[in-house]
């Protein structure tokens, strides 16, 4: 179980770097003026194979999870809060697929700033499940 549990905390780890950096590729998007055709699609190209890269992390992430989950159980407060924020995270995840067809697509309605914004959603969320993790508070 140690073994799955190192793969998983690394998949996790791999899963945020895609998590952290789409939205910035999605600033950097938002912020292309209409005549540089070329910075755009190569931004576009830059968060679509991020998006393929991420996906099967997102998804090794959350089946090592549950395994982990059968091979320890699932008990205490704290693990439904972060099954919760896990959820979550494949929501913003899901979502950050349809922001990339709306650039792809030339649909976005977003700024710039909106993106920055939307940037820390993961960075919260990590941070509220490593306390979960390691303090177990309930």
């Amino acid at each position: 179980m140690l073994i799955l549990k190192t793969l998983h905390i690394w998949m996790v780890v791999s899963w945020f770097a895609g998590l952290f950096y789409l939205p910035r590729i999605y600033v950097n998007l938002a912020m292309v003026p209409v005549d540089s055709q070329a910075e755009y699609e190569r931004l576009l190209l830059m968060a679509g194979k991020l998006f393929k890269f991420m996906t099967p992390l997102a998804v090794l992430t959350v089946v090592s999870g549950l395994w982990l989950w059968l091979g320890y159980g699932f008990s205490g407060g704290w693990l439904h809060v972060k099954t919760t924020l896990v959820a979550a995270l494949a929501v913003y995840h899901a979502y950050c697929a349809r922001l990339l067809q709306a650039f792809r697509t030339r649909q976005n309605q977003k700024s710039h700033v909106w993106f920055r914004f939307f940037n820390e959603i993961p960075v919260l969320i990590l941070l509220a499940v490593i306390f979960l993790v390691v303090l177990k508070p309930f």
